[in-house]
């Protein structure tokens, strides 16, 4: 495994995430809605994988593999991101709302630094993929397989999750209520969850490849992006905010992250 070679591919990435979000902030200033960072941030995804697919050395068929696997769940999630955030471009998402009225002044600098952190959160999070199409030898294994298999519950239950909360939210007698069916039943974030289980997937996927254990930093940052910073906590804010009384019923009968059973 050539590692110099992975960084210039990792480099590379980087400079293109950061240009491609410097435009969407450019846009995202002239509109007033920071919302769209979230489209661009998923769709980045496929900027890297098509990088690296012409750029890494590995071997084919792994290659083909691993890049059908990431292209497809993200595009599915810029898409659907895509499809929430365009519908209301001159409506900005709550939790940026509220983080422009904190900023005030600088708000539009600091968001500037918050999108170019997406940016080099992109990057990171590829670890998993740089180690894995870079790895040059014959065959695939069966933690590969095992891998791929944990990604494909995990794409089918992120897919399901957004789309049975779509299909609560357009129903107008469900306002001011909360999704309490389906996967959000045992979650208040199966999304997330499922978001989560499919880095996991990569990381099994990647522990067959040359320090594929380093491809742990993957998971691990998204697990804490979703739980402590960007995810659950914003989210659970603004609904709180929103819709306090049901939503703090919901709080205390299902579980934060990990589906479980109800609690009485």
């Amino acid at each position: 495994m050539d590692y110099k070679h992975l960084l210039f591919i990792a480099l590379i990435s980087l400079i293109a995430c950061c240009f491609i979000m410097a435009m969407v902030w450019l846009w995202a200033k002239k509109i007033k809605n920071a919302g769209v960072v979230d489209v661009f941030w998923a769709l980045n995804f496929p900027v890297i994988t098509i990088i690296t697919f012409f750029l890494s050395d590995g071997y084919e068929p792994r290659k083909i593999l691993i890049c059908a696997m990431f292209l497809l769940a993200e595009l599915r999630l810029g898409i659907h991101l895509w499809q929430r955030v365009i519908g209301h471009l001159d409506e900005e998402e709550g939790r940026y709302e509220q983080l422009r009225k904190e900023w005030g002044d600088k708000a539009s600098r600091n968001f500037f630094v918050f999108f170019q952190f997406q940016a080099i959160s992109n990057v990171i999070l590829a670890v998993p993929f740089f180690i894995i199409t870079a790895n040059q030898s014959q065959g695939i294994s069966i933690l590969e397989f095992i891998g791929a298999a944990v990604w494909v519950i995990a794409f089918f239950g992120e897919m399901i999750a957004d789309r049975q909360l779509a299909a609560f939210k357009k129903d107008r007698s469900n306002k001011g209520q909360v999704c309490d069916t389906g996967l959000w039943h045992y979650s208040r974030h199966p999304n997330y969850f499922f978001e989560w289980l499919t880095w996991m997937g990569y990381f099994i996927f990647a522990l067959a490849s040359p320090w594929g254990i380093l491809a742990i930093i993957s998971p691990a940052v998204i697990l804490y992006l979703l739980t402590r910073v960007t995810g659950v906590p914003n989210n659970e804010e603004q609904n709180l905010r929103s819709k306090p009384v049901a939503y703090k019923k919901y709080q205390e009968t299902t579980s934060a992250f990990f589906p479980w059973k109800k609690k009485r």
